[in-house]
């Protein structure tokens, strides 16, 4: 049931009218999709995620992002993938059932109205993964 309440739709953080990557997030991971330039080895591209700061780029070029995260991640439980022209972030929240407003500290936040909604539809991922926890430890005789 907790497929249901996966992210309807991707956020879109986008700077002087050019999408800089969308984002989705669960009660557990916020995920971070790049699309990445054409004719660029997929050898050439780099992540780096830590606790609270993430840069990804192309070796021997500024970083396209070089920014802290809102808030802390696992970093041995993060990782990055690359897969049909998008670089893939998973960022596996410190604590679990945080909304995020954005990924990044201080860009590219929800409006009110989004982060409201986001909030609530996390809050009821949350309550339908106790339930249905609840639901499996009980043990039925007749």
């Amino acid at each position: 049931m907790a497929e249901k309440l996966d992210p309807e739709k991707r956020h879109s953080f986008v700077r002087e009218g050019k999408t800089v990557f969308e984002w989705d997030q669960t009660l557990e991971e916020v995920n971070i999709y790049i699309n990445l330039p054409p004719n660029v080895h997929s050898k050439q591209f780099y992540c780096k995620i830590q606790s609270k700061h993430v840069e990804v780029g192309i070796k021997g070029n500024p970083p396209y992002l070089n920014h802290d995260l809102t808030c802390a991640v696992k970093t041995d439980s993060s990782f990055w993938t690359l897969e049909d022209g998008i670089m893939h972030l998973t960022l596996q929240k410190r604590d679990k059932g945080q909304t995020w407003a954005s990924p990044i500290l201080g860009e590219g936040q929800l409006d009110p109205c989004s982060s409201d909604l986001e909030q609530k539809r996390l809050m009821l991922q949350r309550f339908q993964e106790e339930v249905n926890s609840y639901n499996s430890s009980m043990v039925i005789t007749v």
